[in-house]
This record gives C-alpha cells, sequence and structure tokens, in this order.
C-alpha cells in the first residue's frame, strides 16, 4: 500500500512540473511562432527572382 502513494505522490510531482513548464513556456512565447517552418515552404519567395531573369532575357 505504500508503494501506491509514493507513486501517486511522485507522479504528481512530475505532472506539477510539466504543467510548470508548459505554462512558463507559453508566458515566454515558444508558441508564438504564426508561420511555422512547415507552411513556410510553400509560400513562393521566389517569383521576384524568376521576373528578374526573364527581364534580362
Amino acid at each position: 500500500m505504500s508503494v501506491i502513494l509514493i507513486l501517486i505522490i511522485c507522479s504528481l510531482l512530475v505532472s506539477t512540473g510539466f504543467l510548470i513548464a508548459f505554462f512558463w513556456s507559453v508566458n515566454n512565447g515558444q508558441y508564438d511562432d504564426d508561420i511555422s517552418p512547415a507552411v513556410r515552404i510553400l509560400i513562393d519567395d521566389e517569383i521576384e527572382d524568376i521576373d528578374s531573369t526573364n527581364k534580362n532575357k
């Protein structure tokens, strides 16, 4: 019975630590990236390069 109590206390301490770390990261702006690297690949930045090469021809 005492082992179960120790495990419950340990799991509550670990989960509280993760919750504190989550709130700390939210408050420090870790999740403020609106355009993530997965979406940046879809943004077409090379249009200016293609237009400038067509003007040279």
